[in-house]
């Protein structure tokens, strides 16, 4: 029964800093363009490949 006195404020802590860095992730801007990464991921090496053949 002791341990819940242990457990209760670590989950409390753990879920503020869980908030802490969402709100930091919002303010950052980091959720504002999620698209980028998929398309950028489908059409990196078209570009790649094209830029090599244009400097030969």
């Amino acid at each position: 029964m002791s341990i819940i006195y242990v457990l209760i404020p670590i989950a409390i802590l753990l879920v503020i800093v869980a908030i802490g860095v969402f709100f930091w992730a919002v303010r950052s801007e980091q959720f504002n363009n999620l698209d980028k990464q998929a398309h950028s991921i489908l059409f990196e090496d078209d570009k790649e490949q094209h830029n090599k053949s244009n400097d030969n």
